[in-house]
């Protein structure tokens, strides 16, 4: 099955790591240009201009102008649909880390009862 273009939704955008590295960049709340983006993210103009025309297409990120400046701005509420998505997932992460958690207790019960009970283990009291 072909996978779906990256312009189709915010999924598909943010599938490639370079976009997210630009999402966590705009993500700090003001608008940056190309050339800030280009030196954070030390790879070339064309690619980091491409990267944003994904963006922008998705809607996650927006352009204004200043000047002979184009400014980018993320828009975040179009994450949404991924924040929701992963939601469905939190009760499984719990749970996991919950079991991680119990075998680890165990084991850690397991070897001090064992080391209790080892030939030569000696209790030193306060006398």
């Amino acid at each position: 099955m072909a996978r779906a273009a990256t312009t189709s939704d915010v999924f598909n955008a943010i599938a490639e790591p370079r976009r997210r590295e630009i999402v966590d960049l705009l993500a700090l709340g003001y608008r940056r240009d190309v050339t800030e983006l280009v030196r954070k993210l030390k790879i070339p103009q064309p690619a980091v201009s491409k990267h944003l025309r994904v963006l922008r297409k998705v809607g996650l990120v927006t352009v204004h102008k200043a000047g002979q400046r184009r400014l980018y701005e993320l828009n975040a509420e179009e994450l949404k649909p991924v924040h929701d998505w992963i939601q469905h997932f939190e009760q499984l992460w719990t749970d996991h880390l919950a079991g991680i958690k119990e075998a680890a207790e165990t084991t850690a019960q397991d070897l001090a009862a064992r080391n209790r009970s080892a030939p030569g283990h000696q209790r030193h009291s306060k006398e």
